[in-house]
């Protein structure tokens, strides 16, 4: 007789599970539901006006790491980010980044589509914590991403 059991886990958890043998990745939630922004930043209006300069200058440089992960190889990636990550060997961050590259996991830019931003509000409202939908030309500014992406 088998038992099976299915749970979401987030790396390193995942291939924790593969490479002990107890369990195996069947799927990627974010391959099954498309681009969710899990990171976004937000800034009041007043700090938008008076320190354009300053979001320039940031959104740049995560632009700058979204350039690297799309220029490097997975084995590349790993060996940088390595540092972040002490308490897991260079062998299975390899084998997490191999995977999130194979899923193409990572976008090419940082513009925060509206396809993005609805499926993001789905799943808040499904979930029961979204009391109403805000539309997206009122909450989101991508003018600073894709000033980053020229």
């Amino acid at each position: 007789m088998y038992f099976f059991s299915f749970s979401v886990e987030f790396e390193p958890a995942a291939t924790a599970l593969e490479t002990e043998g107890v369990g195996y990745v069947v799927a990627s939630l974010g391959e099954a539901s498309g681009y969710v922004p899990y990171t976004a930043y937000s800034v009041k209006q007043s700090y938008l006006s008076e320190h354009p300069d300053t979001l320039q200058a940031f959104t740049n440089a995560l632009q700058k790491g979204m350039d690297y992960v799309q220029s490097h190889t997975p084995e590349e990636i790993a060996k940088v980010i390595q540092p972040q990550f002490e308490e897991t060997d260079l062998e299975t961050i390899t084998k997490i980044v191999t995977r999130y590259y194979e899923q193409d996991t990572w976008k090419a830019d940082l513009i925060f589509e509206k396809e993005s931003f609805d499926l993001l509000q789905n799943i808040l409202q499904e979930a029961g914590e979204l009391p109403a939908w805000t539309p997206y030309e009122e909450l989101v500014n991508t003018d600073f991403a894709k000033k980053a992406v020229k």
